[in-house]
């Protein structure tokens, strides 16, 4: 008997009273939510396989089994065919042209009217349509404004090309007319800088009203008739950068009177 009872173990000895329980930070948290997680599950499968299938869910799961099933002979219509001749799997027609599958079954479960789904439909394209031609006339717009900047600056450039040179022209000018003992130029914007006296400036004030002034000329005109003058006078071209023996020379090897005939 003392022998069972040395056997039995002793819930008063240390190995029941210090036993150290597992406190690790969060894991009873962890318990929890395991334990949470599985209740809910259970709970889920519980409704799920409790759950009553509404009226719709019904007639959806018993029309769609109908439609697998292939029309028999108990079928008045599918008789009919067959008494005309057709057989399962045939395509419709005298010929056999025709369609092999029952026209599809679309069952319309909303509660709109007929043409409603079309009408949402057109609007829906009349939108986008209208999205479209919009995002269209912004891209036709920014196009333009690009293509209105860029015209604005070759314009500028062309115009600081065209001043360029007239001043080129203009100094050339001045140059050979001095050479030629030209002391004083055509016209007065013939050259590029002119020192005139008192007496050329009344001289100038004399001149008769009628006749134009270099302010009434634009850039180009002035270097059209200045190098008009260095071809004749000079036979010089301010392009090519050359003076010629005679007009034949000038004529045969110059290109033309223009910057665009030396491009």
């Amino acid at each position: 008997m003392k022998l069972n009872m040395a056997e039995d173990d002793d819930y008063m000895s240390d190995s029941f009273i210090n036993v150290q329980e597992d406190i690790r930070p969060g894991l009873p948290m962890l318990r929890q939510i395991r334990e949470a997680r599985r209740k809910e599950e259970k709970q889920q499968e519980a409704n799920l396989k409790n759950r009553q299938k509404s009226l719709k869910e019904e007639e959806q799961e018993r029309r769609d089994v109908g439609l697998k099933n292939a029309l028999g002979c108990e079928n008045k219509g599918f008789a009919l065919l067959q008494k005309m001749g057709y057989k399962s799997g045939q395509a419709l027609g005298k010929s056999g042209d025709g369609i092999v599958e029952p026209i599809p079954l679309n069952v319309k479960t909303g509660k709109s009217g007929l043409g409603h789904e079309a009408l949402l439909k057109r609007k829906a394209e009349e939108k986008l349509e209208s999205y479209r031609r919009k995002i269209h006339m912004k891209n036709q717009a920014e196009e333009k404004a690009a293509e209105q900047f860029r015209m604005r600056l070759k314009s500028k450039q062309d115009e600081m090309k065209l001043e360029g040179d007239l001043r080129r022209s203009q100094r050339a000018c001045q140059q050979l007319d001095t050479q030629k003992n030209i002391q004083v130029p055509r016209e007065a914007w013939y050259w590029l800088r002119l020192e005139e006296t008192e007496e050329e400036e009344e001289e100038e004030k004399e001149q008769d009203e009628d006749e134009y002034t270099s302010e009434d000329l634009s850039v180009l005109e002035k270097l059209q008739i200045l190098t008009s003058y260095l071809r004749e006078e000079h036979l010089y071209c301010i392009w090519c950068g050359t003076a010629y023996e005679d007009k034949e020379d000038l004529s045969s090897n110059c290109p033309g009177p223009t910057s665009a005939d030396h491009d």
